[in-house]
């Protein structure tokens, strides 16, 4: 994932020093608005980079589930950061610009640095949309879906803010390309409002989908039926009845299960039992923390929601 991240840094910085340069010297408003988002993505990588490292610490006394859900926390900075310094920047110079008379733009410069940034942004997306293919591919998703719907919070937010940059050059050089055919530099503004209402709408995408995990996103239908098909898989288990399974982290799963053992042993033999199945289940590197109870064969799943759910 780090590889993801620091190449979508690298490339940010080098755009973003290139649009800037390109801004002041053409003046044009659609190369602002470039500029004010391929910084405001610059920042949010250094979010990005933070929110990966700190997610990674292992669990402690103070935080048994782990620190995953620092992702989302640091996440959630970068996409606030995406909306005030590229969205917000963008449209309210769009709109100081709609007014704005002609001025000497050097069409050409600003044609060559968006075609610099286009093969730079979407080197960066290439290596984010390979590791969104390979997650779609084993859930058996469409690449969307599953850039939506992950619990990696970083591989998310670069995949996006990639794709809205290739989009976001494409709107500004239309927008410069429109005021160079008519002479009129209002669709050089109009393409710095496109460009920043492009950043807005993914911005609330991102935050959105941060405030989900933070407060308790469950998992797929699918993911449910594989780890319950998983622990029916144990010799010493002979079904499955509550089950619940929620992300605290990226790739992190906290899993609390109604589980009817074979055979009809002690308490103490059941207790041990079961602790070895929840240590067997925890050898996953998915599953932070796994706690089982007995069910009563042949009860319900939900009758088992009081025994097991958490306070």
């Amino acid at each position: 994932m780090n590889l993801t991240v620091v190449l979508a840094f690298t490339a940010n910085v080098l755009v973003a020093l290139a649009k800037t340069a390109a801004a002041v010297l053409t003046g044009s408003a659609s190369m602002v608005a470039e500029s004010a988002h391929s910084w405001a993505d610059t920042g949010n990588e250094v979010f990005l980079l933070v929110a990966d490292r700190r997610s990674r610490r292992r669990p402690d006394h103070s935080h048994p589930h782990g620190y995953g859900r620092e992702a989302y926390v640091w996440s959630m900075f970068a996409a606030v950061g995406l909306f005030v310094a590229g969205a917000a920047v963008s449209i309210i110079h769009g709109v100081q610009e709609l007014g704005a008379k002609e001025g000497n733009e050097s069409f050409t410069l600003a044609y060559i640095v968006l075609a610099v940034a286009f093969v730079l942004e979407g080197t960066s997306f290439l290596q984010a949309y390979r590791q969104v293919h390979r997650g779609a591919e084993s859930a058996d998703q469409t690449v969307l879906h599953t850039a939506l719907s992950t619990s990696d919070p970083t591989l998310r937010a670069v995949f996006a803010e990639d794709s809205a940059a290739l989009v976001g050059i494409l709107l500004a050089a239309g927008g410069i390309g429109l005021h160079q055919v008519t002479g009129s530099p209002v669709y050089d503004a109009i393409g710095s409002i496109l460009v920043g209402i492009l950043l807005a709408v993914i911005a609330f995408v991102l935050i959105d989908r941060n405030r989900r995990f933070l407060v308790g996103e469950s998992v797929t239908p699918e993911i449910q039926t594989l780890v319950r098909d998983r622990i029916l898989a144990m010799p010493e288990v002979a079904s499955v009845g509550y089950l619940h399974i929620e992300f605290v982290g990226p790739h992190r799963l906290y899993l609390v299960a109604s589980v009817d053992l074979i055979g009809d042993e002690s308490e103490s033999v059941v207790a041990d039992r079961l602790r070895s199945l929840e240590r067997r289940i925890e050898a996953e590197d998915a599953v932070v923390e796994a706690v089982l109870t007995v069910s009563r064969p042949g009860r319900p799943p939900d009758a088992d929601l009081d025994d097991v759910a958490p306070e």
